[in-house]
Parts: C-alpha cells; structure tokens; sequence
C-alpha cells in the first residue's frame, strides 16, 4: 500500500507572506526583486540578468519578475528553499491559485458589483478577482525556465525541474497527417485547460458609441488607426514620428514578440483625426519624438508647468476607463483588433494570407481562429427563417384520383383539397 510521508497542506488557510517587493532599477535588468531585507535575490536576478541578454523587453522582465516574486512567498509559506523544491510544490501552487482570489493593492469600490459578470452592453466578461487558467499556466512555464537556466545552464538547483512535462506515449507526431497541423507533446502537466475564446467583433452601433465618448482628438485618433490596421495597443504606443508616412497613408509599428518593424495601412478617416489631434498639439514632434503625448505634471508638484509626456499603456487605459463607464461597458483596445481581423477576413477582396500579414501573424493557423461566422449575420438569418414559417404550406399538393379524402386526413393530419 503506497504511503504519501509528507502530511498534505492546508491550502485554504495558506497566506503568502508580505516579503520583498519589486523595483525599477536604472541598471541593465530593468527591474529587480527585492528580499524583505531589501537587496536582490540573488538566484533570480541572476536568471533576469541572462533573461534580458537574450533580448527581452523591459515588459516581459516585469511579467517574468512578478511570477517570480510570487514563487518566492509562496515557498516562504510553506517553508522550502528554492533549491529544494519539488513538483509537489508546484502542484499545492497550482492548487493555491486556483481556490484563492487575487491580492489586489486596494480593495475594489466601483467594480466590485460587476467583477467576473458579464457586461451587458458587449456581452464580454469583466475581469474578476480570481486568477484565471492563463495566468497559472504563464506562471508554471515561468518557474519552468528559471529552473532549466539553473540546472542545465548552470548546473545548481534541484536536480530535477519541479515543473514537470506530462508523459506521453511514443514519439510526438510520429504518424503526422501532413494535412493537419502538428502536436507539442509533453506539456506542463499541472497546465489548467484554457477555455477557448472566440473572437468577437464589435458592432457598428457600440463602435460609434465609443468613439463619440472619446474625450479629445488625441484619443479619436488612436482608436481609429486600433480600428483600421489592427495593431496591438503597445504597437501603437511606440510609434514615432518617423513611423508615419502621409503620403501614402502608413504607419510603422515594432511587433510584439518579434520585435520587427513593419508597415501597416490605415483609413484616411483616422489620418485626418492624426491631423487634427497635432494640430491641437500645437508643436512640430521631431523625428524620434513619441507620436503619442500627454499633459501631465511632476508628481508632488502641482504648482509646477504642464510637460508632455509619452502616452503610456496604463494612461490609454485610464482613456478607456473614463468611456466606458459612460457606456456602461468594458471594451478594451484589443475589441479593436478583433473587430478589424474580423471586418478584413470577412472581405472577399482580402486573402486569409493577407489579413496574416497584416495581424503580424507567425503562421497562417493563428489567423484561422477569425474564421467564424458573424452571429448578428447567423441571427438575422434565423429570424428571417421564423418570419416565413407561419406563411409556409406545408400541406401536400392535390392528391392523384382514387384515393378516398378521410384516409388522407387521418395520414396527413389535416383537411386536404377536395379530389376532383
């Protein structure tokens, strides 16, 4: 009979403790974790340190160093040394997170009504406190690399990974159909299942509401090239000056991940609130200046003269905040890249190569997740199938001589025309 030695955790009266924090650092890591004591971990600093060698934005870093950090406590929690951890940790982690609600900086006021329920006005759910499939797996494949840096690259840490790959029978893909595409085998195995999400396209109606709530032409003219090139909304927070060709109506953006610069066309509408929006700048932005600008002051200083600053993520969501909660929805800049995928993969004089193209996709099979059906377009042909269903006959046509009018009543359920 197999005994389980170690006694099993109490995972529900399980708090991670308050220790550490992270900062910004103005060294080659961009951020460092800190211990309660106030200096670097080592070890994940040390992994940040080759992480950012190998090219990875500042904002990864972040991502890679909040998940880190939370490894971190929890191994605080339950008392093991990083280099003693084991996939039973991971798993009571796995576990942790999914049974226990995130902890938020300040506890919600105006949107604890709505967390986790479905909006009405864009049928999307709001963000809840709870830590979603997607956040756990990004977490595990975290933990995963911090670990294969130590132990294959640097050969210290545990012996084994503690993040585990599920097992799997014979040679991943050994008998591939070329006609279909291929299969990662051995996950993670404590990898929760992603629900699957189906792109939404935004309807016209609610798009013209959004744009209307927008606040000034800056705001007009951001979410009108999100509308027509699909780009993401860190792509075009990071165009310059010098990225927009007016001639021929272009926009250069920096892609996510790969980091290549590529061309993107826009509509005319949304040049014309560009043009607008720097007219009311009321400055020439030089070459390498940030296209997108905000008036703020230092902070702790409101005495002092307005600067203009680079637009940031969190400043465009605050935009988004504001129109929103006159609309009462929740859209977000990426409804926006849906909507546009959408709109284009639906054209016929665009090719599924061509919208490809332009959402900046690796492969051809990331691209075919828009290719769904309109459920306005699915509905509206539902109705219209109802409507006629009173006016049909479904009654059969006369009958042939000969056959006696009760027995087809009684078959046909019905009166039927008299037999001439």
């Amino acid at each position: 009979m197999f005994v389980v030695e170690q006694a099993e955790r109490d995972l529900a009266v399980l708090r991670l403790p308050q220790i550490g924090r992270i900062v910004a650092s103005d060294g080659v890591v961009p951020w460092v974790v800190l211990d309660a004591a106030g200096q670097p971990v080592a070890p994940i600093q040390e992994y940040l340190r080759d992480f950012v060698a190998r090219g990875r934005k500042p904002s990864s870093v972040l991502s890679y160093a909040r998940d880190l950090h939370r490894w971190w406590r929890f191994l605080a929690a339950v008392g093991v040394e990083w280099d003693k951890a084991t996939s039973l940790e991971v798993r009571d982690l796995v576990l942790w997170l999914q049974a226990t609600p995130k902890m938020l900086r300040h506890p919600r006021t105006a949107t604890a009504a709505t967390a986790g329920r479905i909006n009405p006005v864009s049928g999307k759910k709001h963000v809840g406190d709870d830590y979603g499939a997607r956040t756990i797996r990004h977490s595990n494949s975290v933990i995963r690399a911090f670990y294969k840096y130590w132990i294959e690259e640097v050969g210290e840490g545990p012996l084994v990974n503690p993040v585990v790959l599920e097992r799997t029978k014979g040679r991943p893909n050994a008998h591939h159909n070329p006609l279909e595409p291929y299969r990662t085998g051995g996950g993670i195995r404590y990898n929760p299942k992603v629900p699957k999400r189906r792109p939404r396209q935004m309807p016209d109606e609610r798009w013209r509401d959004l744009f209307a709530a927008m606040g000034s032409n800056r705001d007009r003219a951001i979410l009108a090239f999100g509308i027509s090139t699909a780009a993401r909304a860190a792509e075009l927070l990071g165009v310059r000056s010098i990225d927009v060709d007016w001639g021929n109506q272009l926009i250069r953006v920096c892609r996510k991940g790969s980091g290549e610069e590529q061309w993107l066309q826009a509509s005319p509408e949304a040049f014309v609130w560009l043009r607008l929006y720097l007219n009311d700048l009321g400055m020439v932005l030089a070459s390498e200046d940030p296209l997108w600008v905000t008036l703020r002051r230092r902070r702790g200083a409101p005495d002092t003269a307005l600067k203009r600053l680079p637009l940031t993520y969190d400043a465009l969501r605050a935009v988004l905040r504001r129109a929103n909660a006159k609309l009462g929805a929740n859209w977000t800049m990426h409804d926006l890249r849906h909507t546009c995928a959408l709109r284009m993969i639906n054209d016929d004089g665009l090719s599924l190569r061509d919208v490809q193209f332009i959402l900046g996709h690796d492969s051809v099979t990331t691209t075919e997740i828009y290719l769904v059906e309109d459920e306005q377009k699915i509905f509206e042909r539902v109705r219209a199938f109802h409507a006629t269903q009173g006016q049909a006959d479904v009654r059969p046509g006369t009958p042939a001589g000969g056959y006696q009018q009760a027995d087809l009543d009684l078959l046909f359920g019905g009166r039927l025309p008299n037999v001439s």
